[in-house]
């Protein structure tokens, strides 16, 4: 299946997408709620809609405002460090433990909205990013079984701002400034994409400039693997989210200038078989 939340005539709802057109299911199975949060945590919801989504009216999927597919995720969760040629760029040695930070719930925002530099730096980079949302919650799951914890897939641009993310060790200011995070639109769940998401190209660009082009394939931790190492020191709950880490190809390490995202611009991250996630780039001043 691929979701959509997004604002419809009487507020946000849940719609199923094929191809142009999306169904409202929140309308057709009100327990469904106003984002995927019921349908992680019990993705039977939509097991018996088929029948009804087909006979259902539908809209232009390009005619509904995207929202956050998770509204009050309860953790999020990114890697760093998860390609080697991305390792390679940044000056790092290829770790034997993922680099794991938290971003605050501030700092995301759906995709379609702006995404803003702050007043203070002028260094805003993207990073193209494969997002999961946790389905089934639980600690210290196997790699066996990580995908049966899965919900989806979605995503995501971790806008970062270079300049204050090393001002610590932690990177947390530079990877939590307020609607920095983009995420969205589409989610899809797994049988839509091969195992763990592997194998998908993805890419970031501006117009017609590629800034990042790789695939998913070449994570050093997939899916299964990061479920695993997350698990081992957190209960994770449905809803929770997992940003899986950039490739290469990122702002900072453009040479012989690095390569700022800049106001006026929109910045499109697109993940094969998922979607793309574009984000206007405006000033702190305007938002």
């Amino acid at each position: 299946m691929k979701y959509l939340v997004g604002e419809a005539a009487n507020g946000t709802a849940v719609f199923a997408v094929n191809g142009d057109e999306a169904v409202n299911i929140t309308a057709i199975e009100p327990k469904i709620g106003h984002d995927l949060s019921a349908l992680a945590a019990n993705p039977g919801l939509a097991a018996s809609l088929s029948r009804k989504i087909a006979d259902a009216p539908s809209v232009k999927t390009s005619s509904i405002t995207p929202a956050l597919p998770i509204r009050d995720p309860g953790a999020i969760i990114c890697v760093g460090l998860n390609y080697t040629d991305h390792i390679k760029e940044g000056g790092y040695d290829i770790p034997d433990y993922p680099a794991l930070f938290m971003r605050s719930k501030a700092s995301i925002m759906a995709a379609g909205q702006p995404l803003v530099r702050p007043t203070c730096s002028d260094k805003l980079d993207y990073e193209a990013e494969l997002m999961l949302i946790v389905g089934k919650g639980g600690r210290h799951i196997s790699e066996a079984h990580a995908l049966d914890h899965v919900f989806g897939y979605t995503v995501f641009n971790d806008g970062s701002v270079r300049d204050y993310q090393r001002k610590t060790h932690q990177w947390t200011p530079g990877k939590n400034f307020d609607n920095t995070g983009a995420i969205g639109p589409f989610v899809v769940t797994g049988d839509e994409v091969p195992e763990g998401a592997s194998g998908l190209k993805i890419e970031s660009r501006v117009g017609d400039e590629i800034l990042q082009s790789s695939n998913t394939a070449n994570m050093i931790w997939g899916v299964r693997k990061i479920m695993a190492i997350v698990s081992e020191y957190t209960t994770l709950a449905p809803g929770d989210l997992i940003a899986l880490g950039t490739p290469p190809g990122v702002g900072h390490a453009k040479k012989p200038n690095p390569r700022w995202l800049r106001p006026g611009e929109t910045v499109e991250i697109e993940i094969e078989g998922i979607g793309i996630c574009a984000s206007p780039i405006i000033d702190e001043a305007k938002a």
